[in-house]
This record gives structure tokens, sequence and C-alpha cells, in this order.
């Protein structure tokens, strides 16, 4: 009895190792000419089946939010700013090429891992411009990179429900961010 408890365990952790996830390893604001912009990196996992639904074709869809809200003491939070962007991620057998998308900007990639690489660091996103917040006060910020199962094919998005393999997990990074004055 213990061996199958044993087997069982052993085989639900391999299928939870299939799955992938989504973590933010780090993300700063940084104040600029006309506001603040966003620093981001996130470690991407999609997992086996999203990699080789990928590399057959299927299309995945990131999407980026952003949030930044003011605390109350006694009231819920102040919504300051949301910043959303999707990626679309797709392979072309043509030309056995990645193609990262965002809005009408294209870029090519050799490999998964490079397109993956890129979707994973957000540079100097501009999310709020100067006037928005006041200089020394205290907000809560929070990103979050996630794979949009409503974009995927009508099949997938059936299997994603039970299917652990095709769910990918996405923490949310939140941080304390005092507002510093904007330079120049």
């Amino acid at each position: 009895m213990a061996k199958r408890v044993l087997a069982v365990l052993l085989l639900l952790a391999a299928v939870a190792a299939q799955a992938g996830s989504i973590e933010p390893t780090r993300a700063a604001l940084t104040p600029g000419e006309d506001g603040y912009a966003l620093s981001a990196e996130f470690s991407l996992d999609l997992g086996n089946r999203l990699e080789d639904a990928v590399a057959r074709g299927v299309p995945l869809y990131f999407n980026l939010e952003f949030v930044l809200e003011r605390p109350r003491k006694y009231w819920v939070n102040e919504h300051v700013v949301t910043r959303s962007l999707t990626y679309r991620l797709s392979y072309s057998s043509l030309t056995r090429q990645y193609r990262l998308t965002t809005g009408s900007l294209h870029q090519n990639f050799g490999s998964l891992q490079e397109a993956l690489r890129v979707v994973g660091r957000i540079a100097a996103l501009p999310v709020l411009e100067k006037d928005v917040i006041k200089v020394g006060e205290t907000y809560e910020a929070a990103v979050r990179l996630a794979l949009d199962r409503s974009q995927l094919p009508k099949p997938f998005q059936v299997d994603a429900i039970t299917d652990r393999a095709l769910q990918v997990e996405a923490k949310v990074l939140r941080w304390q961010f005092v507002a510093p004055a904007v330079t120049q």
C-alpha cells in the first residue's frame, strides 16, 4: 500500500512539473522626463505541451498588467493607473522562426528561448505621467505577466480547464513605491 501511495505521489509530482509558470524576478518604476517607466523581468517556463503547441503553429498570447494604487487608511485603495500590453508569440514553419508581435511591431527569433527572453524583459515602458502622482507619497505597485488562455483555439481552451500541462501559473509581484521627483 505504501508503495502505491509513493508511486501516485511521484506521478503527481511529475505531472505538476510539466505545468508551466511565469514568475516575476524584479520590477521597478524609474522617473524620466515625461513621467515614470516600468522595468521588469520574468522567468518564463511554458511546459512541454505548450512549447510543442507553439512549434506546431498555435499562437500564444501574453498579457502584461501593471497597476498602481494609493493606499488609504479607512477605505479601499485609490486606483491611480492601469497599463496593459499584449504579446503574440507564433511560429512560422516556412521561415522556421518564432515571431513576437506587440501592436504593430514584429520581431523574429531563431529559437523559442530567445523569444521568451524578450517577452520576459520589460525595459522603460512608460506607465504614467509625472502629474498623476504626488512626490513623496507612498503607492502600491503590482505587475503580472500571464498567458491569455481565452486567446487559445477552442479545443485548447476546453483542455486547459482540466489539463495541468496547459496551465501556466502566473504570479504577481507587489511592492511599495515612494514617488521621487521627476528629473527635467
